[in-house]
């Protein structure tokens, strides 16, 4: 640690990793830099395989390579986790569910990225699309809640850039549109403040707006799923049904939708992967794009959290989704998985080191629909400022890494709130901890919106009373 790393809190217990891939072999060096107190010798790594095997080494700590499973993890964890330890769960195919009910028993603190469930949760057919989602994973998640014992150790859920950076972004760019037009924000505090400003703003719209356009040295090559991040993770979400929170303003319920028959009924999900569904969206840089519709946490809870209701009446609510465009030898990667039936290719590669200068990853959020449009806030990260700013790294997982490190700041510094989502964090501090590490940070309004120039090529069937309904941002 040198001058410059601030270390925004100390901690006296152990830290266990639960993977290690490509996300937690770059947050490592950034929770050496900024937590206190946290030698090498009371962090343990438990991982599948042997990536990042060599980087434990150079910082001394203790790789176990193990893979949970629903029989041995306990019998795997008991010797490592205790009262006071951190419990940081970056794995896939290992059920969140069952770490956060671990953990609680232990007296521990925990964090993941997303919910996952156990191997086949995602996309084995015997269980109906409904139960495959990331709102049913969300519903389990918040049954936890009925544990009424008190002080329960704090669980983050769902806090990796998104869901999670993306939700501090959103109030953020709340509160910046708020001064731009003249509304008076105060000081919220409460879901209710937040949820009544988005309504008094008359943000219609949320979209996850994301463009990625990091280039490898070494082309994709076919047989090959190229990607900046987990394969795995872009895979087993990309094959989930598409997932959106469905606003009070929209009018045309799409054909191959479907509401949930439990829950909050915040969100709706449709009946095809996410990784085959297309949606319009604006980032700054990148101008208007397609992305794909890949189902997110944060599409659900901020739809449920900024939802208004009067007399249980639907009063407001946005609608939310995440809009992606991977970098291009990534969305080569998705059409030739989709080409194949949605079986994996033989062979997966996680860009690091191997991408040319000059990318950036465009991560931000698109808030519509309001008096001045849309308003874009966000990251927009180089691969070489990434390089520069933290090692095994590049944008994509630094947006991530970043994240993490500032859910478990916040875990430390708020040791008893029980389960909790990134929408009910403080985010100025979640953003005092990342701003740093996200390069240029910038508000842009743009006149930008899904009608435009439609229908120049080939009539359409739109609704052009309002730009923003789902229909006109759907690609179809």
């Amino acid at each position: 640690m040198t001058a410059e790393h601030q270390v925004h809190v100390k901690f006296p217990g152990r830290l266990v990793f639960v993977g290690f891939g490509s996300i937690g072999q770059g947050v490592l060096p950034l929770i050496l830099r900024h937590v206190g107190g946290l030698a090498p010798d009371r962090i343990t790594i438990v991982t599948a395989d042997d990536a990042g095997r060599e980087e434990a080494a150079e910082y001394g700590i203790r790789f176990i390579k193990q893979p949970l499973t629903r029989d041995n993890f306990k019998h795997v964890l008991d010797p490592l986790v205790g009262r006071g330890d951190f419990l940081l769960n970056l794995s896939v195919d290992v059920s969140s569910i069952a770490l956060i009910r671990y953990a609680w028993e232990k007296g521990a603190l925990y964090l993941d990225t997303c919910i996952e469930p156990w191997p086949g949760g995602y996309t084995d057919p015997a269980i109906p699309p409904s139960r495959r989602s990331n709102y049913a994973l969300r519903e389990e998640a918040l049954a936890l809640r009925k544990d009424k014992t008190p002080n329960l150790p704090t669980a983050v859920v769902t806090h990796g850039a998104n869901p999670g950076l993306v939700q501090h972004f959103v109030k953020q760019a709340l509160l910046n549109l708020a001064g731009d037009t003249g509304v008076d924000a105060g000081n919220p505090a409460s879901r209710e403040d937040w949820a009544r400003l988005a309504m008094t703003l008359g943000v219609k719209v949320i979209h996850i707006a994301e463009r990625d356009t990091q280039i490898p040295s070494v082309p994709k090559q076919p047989g090959e799923f190229v990607n900046t991040w987990s394969v795995d993770g872009f895979v087993s979400e990309g094959s989930q049904p598409a997932e959106l929170g469905w606003g009070s303003h929209e009018r045309n319920f799409p054909r191959d939708g479907r509401r949930h028959d439990f829950g909050c009924g915040a969100a709706i999900y449709l009946m095809q992967p996410g990784a085959a569904t297309r949606v319009r969206t604006w980032t700054p840089k990148a101008g208007p794009i397609h992305g794909f519709l890949i189902t997110h946490g944060e599409s659900i809870t901020m739809a449920d959290y900024y939802t208004v209701k009067e007399n249980d009446q639907l009063k407001y609510r946005p609608t939310v989704h995440y809009s992606y465009h991977p970098c291009d030898s990534a969305v080569l990667s998705v059409h030739e998985f989709a080409g194949r039936n949605w079986h994996l290719q033989e062979r997966k590669r996680i860009l690091m080191n191997e991408i040319l200068p000059g990318g950036i990853d465009e991560l931000g959020v698109l808030l519509a629909g309001h008096g001045r449009n849309a308003y874009w806030y966000g990251s927009q990260l180089s691969v070489d400022e990434a390089r520069r700013l933290a090692p095994y790294n590049n944008a994509t997982s630094l947006q991530v890494c970043v994240a993490v490190l500032s859910g478990l700041v916040w875990a430390i510094e708020n040791p008893n709130k029980g389960l909790v989502e990134p929408d009910e964090m403080d985010h100025r501090r979640n953003l005092e901890i990342c701003m740093p590490y996200l390069g240029p940070v910038v508000g842009e309004y743009t006149d930008w919106d899904p009608l435009y120039e439609r229908s120049r090529l080939f009539p359409e069937d739109l609704d052009t009373s309002d730009p923003w309904q789902f229909k006109n941002v759907r690609v179809v």
